[in-house]
């Protein structure tokens, strides 16, 4: 072995990679989407909690309970259980495909490297930095829309722009996203760490704060918007699977946070204090704070920032939307920018770094939330809304990430047996090929059955529970394809391997 050479090293549960020339030569490598060395893997249980904490806070959260009363046929109790039930259940895909970030200190567009191919882990990429895209001009409307009340109500004379006073809002609110994930892995955890007891601080208050003003006993028992006398089962696991989908994309690039942790026991118990109970208290909190709006401002509303926009008191006004752009903000960067950024990079490591990959995901945001800025400015008429974009597009892509769960999962612990070769990762013509026939077949068989359920009418299960059926799919003929066309790689596990140390 030469010193430019690239050599694993062990120590104790954890592997670093010690990057050599070879490595650091290729096309495929960059310095932000390298390993993490092992003196940076800093982040604690409670940094991982925190990252969980104030990705869950956050307006669509808000709003889960009403949508699955009114568009899924739920009670608020039935709801609200399929809330806390759906994010146990996400919580294994998450904890699975987290364990390759942490050993290997590697990124998801690295780990798909393994599954789909050198290059053909990029069609993947793509469609998951799609969807982040997406989010991210979401979320940074509801941000912009905040930016713009307070704006208001330090400024009166602000209220007279309107629309287009939420199109500056929606431009200054993206760039500090930007700004903070350009900044680094640090800045994110110090973010999501002072965040998420603000913001859990504010929760408990504000859900003091409507309690006097709603019957509980009133709002459980109405009845559920379902045809009198139909099975619940089936509203149930539609719902269900729509609430896993709400994390679908985060269970596939946990390992871009994952790859900062200090220990696989770090990860494992900071997501499940994080994420559940976090969950089911904010989608609770929305169901309440809906309940008591007509008692606290006259009148039904759903989404907070509209909520907070009808209180009458200017201090109030600019304290809560300074908090719901805290939120939004702690959200949106960790759970919407990171991802697109790294998988940006990915097409082109040695062109793309980090910087370009960021402004590249604000770019296509803004392109994807055109329609609407459009429509706030006063441009064009009104026609597709934002809701019916976050319902009718971004849910029905969701559906497309089940399979990559499955196949990353099954690649990583049946498949390699928990060992990558992580220097041939960064390489063309190493131990893992340009394209993975078995990935695309395994991605490939769901999404046609998708396809066939909603263009042929038939086996419309398939669909409605399509993050099941597709990952459930996808891993079963991943490891079925794996075990006729690829080569074993258990032969690599000790290839390059030093053992040093203990952790």
């Amino acid at each position: 072995m030469t010193e430019s050479t690239s050599r694993a090293v062990r120590r104790g549960a954890l592997v670093e990679l010690e990057v050599g020339e070879d490595v650091r030569g290729s096309s495929r490598f960059n310095e932000d989407i390298a390993p993490t060395r092992l003196e940076a893997r800093t982040w604690s249980r409670w940094n991982i909690a925190a990252l969980w904490v104030g990705m869950a806070i956050c307006v669509p959260t808000y709003t889960l309970g009403g949508v699955l009363t009114a568009y899924f046929g739920l009670s608020v109790g039935e709801a609200l259980l399929t809330i806390l039930l759906a994010n146990i259940v996400v919580l294994v895909p998450l904890t699975l495909n987290a364990f390759p970030g942490t050993k290997f200190g590697i990124p998801f567009p690295v780990v798909l490297r393994s599954s789909f191919g050198i290059r053909g882990s990029n069609v993947p990429c793509l469609i998951r930095a799609l969807v982040g895209c997406g989010w991210f001009g979401i979320q940074t409307m509801f941000g912009g829309l905040a930016i713009h009340l307070l704006l208001s109500a330090i400024f009166p004379p602000w209220r007279a722009l309107d629309g287009v006073g939420e199109v500056i809002g929606f431009f200054l609110f993206g760039a500090m996203n930007l700004y903070v994930v350009i900044r680094g892995a640090e800045s994110i955890k110090w973010l999501e760490t002072l965040a998420a007891p603000l913001l859990l601080a504010v929760g408990i208050g504000l859900m003091v704060w409507a309690m006097p003003h709603v019957s509980i006993d009133e709002l459980m028992s109405q009845p559920p918007s379902r045809p009198e006398g139909a099975s619940v089962f089936g509203y149930f696991f539609a719902g269900l699977t729509a609430m896993v989908g709400f994390w679908a994309t985060l269970s596939l690039n946990i390992p871009d946070f994952s790859r900062f942790a200090k220990s696989q026991k770090d990860q494992i118990v900071g997501q499940i204090i994080g994420l559940p109970l976090t969950m089911f208290f904010f989608a609770a909190l929305g169901v309440v704070m809906t309940a008591a709006s007509a008692s606290l401002v006259g009148e039904t509303v759903s989404d907070p920032v509209s909520l907070i926009g009808h209180i009458d008191s200017p201090v109030w006004v600019v304290i809560a939307m300074v908090l719901i752009i805290v939120a939004t903000l702690s959200t949106n960067t960790a759970a919407n920018i990171v991802s697109p950024t790294n998988d940006f990079q990915n097409i082109a490591p040695k062109l793309i770094d980090q910087t370009r990959g960021t402004l590249l995901t604000g770019l296509v945001g803004v392109l994807l939330m055109g329609y609407d800025l459009l429509q706030k400015a006063g441009l064009i008429d009104a026609g597709v809304t934002l809701e019916s974009l976050y319902s009718n597009w971004l849910l029905g892509y969701s559906s497309l990430l089940g399979p990559i769960a499955g196949i990353m999962a099954v690649d990583y612990f049946l498949i390699k047996r928990q060992w990558l070769d992580v220097a041939s990762l960064y390489q063309d013509g190493g131990a893992y090929p340009a394209y993975n026939p078995a990935g695309f077949i395994a991605f490939l068989v769901p999404v046609a059955l998708t396809v066939f359920s909603l263009v042929a009418g038939g086996w419309t299960w398939f669909y409605d529970y399509g993050w099941f059926t597709g990952s459930a799919l996808g891993a079963i003929v991943y490891y079925a394809a794996s075990k006729l066309l690829m080569k074993p790689m258990a032969a690599v596990q000790s290839e390059g391997l030093v053992e040093e140390g203990a952790r």
